[in-house]
């Protein structure tokens, strides 16, 4: 088997893994769990991960006011905010239908881009944008697409996830990490996320210990915190070896296997107005996409995907 092969093989590997958070997440809010309790525990559980993996190196970490204004930035933006919401629309939103509404992440991303200055205007990209919105048009508008009408009315409630991840996205784009290597923003952001989210979800109500005997929903809880860390940690190096132009290209696959995991782990079925907004989301995130994305510095313990 040649390196090509090899490389994208654990690509499609990537993407069936980070897509299968979705129904995960799904099937973990269906426990009655809320969602600050489960973004403290998914957090926490990355932190205890990731500070294994870097034990050698924690005495390193420079603990310095610009480390932890990144860590906070991609704590704030790239999980308690983000997974919040996607926790409470998952509830009500199909898991299919959150792994289309993720891909637009690009989509936001670019007006953010022009407005910072980090990007340059192009018109293929604001037809890429487009299709994006006719995407999300496709999913609201129609009485046909999804299986309620009142599903609409949260709709604007999952999109709060990707225009975070924009945001995030081009922060780190704009200010940088504060010379830290992605691994060890993931981790500073995990630990920062844990102590923001742990003081909410008590002070809310929302804070919970899982205790035996354990049920479905607690598994689904650490798998989705699990695959999330070793997906991310496996897609930096491939960002390394490959390049990033190649391992951004995983933004499609988490989208289609997130549909098709939903299918086959859930049972759900879509109306042909959502398989249109998915095609029009991958037509518009082909022409969004930029030429050399970078490995974000993401710290969400729900897909985690690629969001330049």
């Amino acid at each position: 088997m040649n390196e090509r092969l090899r490389l994208t093989l654990l690509l499609m590997a990537l993407g069936a893994g980070w897509g299968m958070t979705q129904p995960l997440t799904k099937i973990t809010v269906s426990g009655g769990y809320q969602p600050l309790g489960l973004v403290f525990w998914q957090l926490a559980i990355g932190a205890v991960v990731l500070g294994a993996l870097l034990w050698r190196r924690l005495g390193r970490i420079p603990v310095v006011p610009s480390a932890l204004m990144v860590w906070l930035f991609i704590a704030v933006m790239g999980t308690v905010l983000p997974n919040s919401a996607s926790f409470r629309a998952a509830a009500t939103l199909p898991s299919g239908i959150m792994s289309i509404v993720i891909a637009s992440v690009p989509m936001f991303a670019f007006p953010i881009a022009l407005v910072l200055g980090v990007d340059r205007f192009s018109a293929p990209r604001l037809a890429g944008l487009l299709l994006g919105l006719g995407g999300v048009a496709l999913i609201a508008l129609p009485q046909a697409a999804l299986p309620d009408r009142a599903m609409v009315a949260v709709l604007p409630l999952a999109l709060v996830a990707p225009f975070c991840y924009a945001v995030e996205a081009n922060g780190v784009a704009r200010w940088g990490t504060a010379g830290l290597d992605p691994v060890q923003v993931l981790f500073g952001a995990s630990v920062t996320g844990a102590l923001i989210a742990g003081p909410l979800a008590w002070a809310t109500g929302q804070f919970f210990v899982p205790h035996p005997p354990f049920v479905l929903q607690d598994a689904t809880l650490l798998a989705a915190a699990l695959i999330n860390i070793v997906v991310y940690t496996t897609y930096v190096w491939l960002v390394g070896r490959a390049g990033a132009t190649f391992a951004g290209q995983v933004a499609y696959l988490v989208t289609g296997f997130g549909v098709l995991w939903a299918m086959l782990l859930l049972g759900e079925r879509y109306s042909l107005w959502v398989w249109a907004a998915l095609a029009l989301m991958a037509a518009g995130l082909t022409l969004v996409r930029p030429r050399d994305p970078v490995a974000p510095a993401v710290a969400n313990g729900e897909s985690g995907t690629p969001s330049t």
